[in-house]
């Protein structure tokens, strides 16, 4: 190879990684813990595939719109769909960008080992709350706020207050059933999947069954809009979704 040659290679490659540089940047997310497991197994093969970097915060989805409605900075939200509806009507979130990332259902942990009731009828379920020592669910969360309302629903509301642990997430309901503080826990299949010590005693029967869906919307100020599509894009293939249903979800 000539100096001239090589001189020229050596150009061609700077402008490929100046390229690079340039095209890769860092997009902030605001995720539901519903979305965590998944997100934290796909995060790292979007970087290397794309070249930018994620930062993630997750949090209860209620919490992290209340954050994008005071005016925190984001490129991408991954919430659940009422959420992201509401920000698009605010302006926050480009309506043109919402996309269906994936769904998920209400489940009742118990600690690993422990006795396993049945819960697979409405009656089946009323009986063993009924029974039940102490039970704990996320007082924001979307489960616990759903959970809340079937009680009332199955008539036993009242009967249950004294054996309510209101959590502030769904993470502090995970570890108070696998410390053995409460008998049960209500959050979702997915989040209760995730968390070690923790056995997923089963869903809600299908007649009582929720489902919270998780949408995706790019930040209507966001400074990477492209890349933010570009993880939606990401977050809807195959692949991202046999992951989705390795942890307990339904791809969107």
């Amino acid at each position: 190879m000539t100096i001239r040659s090589l001189a020229t290679a050596l150009a061609a490659a700077a402008a490929l990684v100046s390229m690079s540089s340039i095209e890769a940047a860092e997009i902030k997310v605001l995720a539901s813990n519903g979305v965590r497991a998944a997100l934290e197994e796909l995060a790292p093969a979007f970087e290397r595939e794309t070249g930018n970097k994620l930062v993630i915060e997750f949090g209860l989805a209620a919490v992290l719109k209340r954050q994008i409605e005071g005016g925190a900075a984001f490129d991408l939200a991954i919430l659940t769909s009422a959420g992201i509806d509401d920000l698009a009507k605010q302006g926050k979130v480009a309506g043109a960008s919402r996309a269906s990332i994936a769904r998920s259902g209400v489940g009742i942990g118990i600690k690993r080992g422990a006795a396993r009731p049945d819960i697979g009828t409405a009656d089946a379920l009323k009986r063993t709350l009924l029974e039940a020592k102490s039970i704990a669910w996320a007082k924001e969360g979307a489960s616990g706020v759903y959970f809340a309302g079937l009680l009332e629903r199955m008539g036993i509301a009242e009967q249950m207050k004294p054996k309510a642990v209101l959590a502030p997430s769904g993470a502090e309901v995970g570890k108070l059933v696998a410390s053995g503080e409460v008998q049960f826990g209500v959050i979702l299949v997915n989040e209760l999947m995730a968390v070690p010590g923790v056995e997923v005693l089963g869903p809600l029967p299908p007649e009582l069954q929720s489902y919270t869906v998780f949408h995706a919307g790019v930040a209507s100020g966001s400074k990477n809009a492209q890349g933010a599509q570009a993880l939606i894009k990401f977050l809807t293939t195959p692949s991202a979704g046999a992951v989705f249903k390795a942890k307990g979800q339904e791809p969107g």
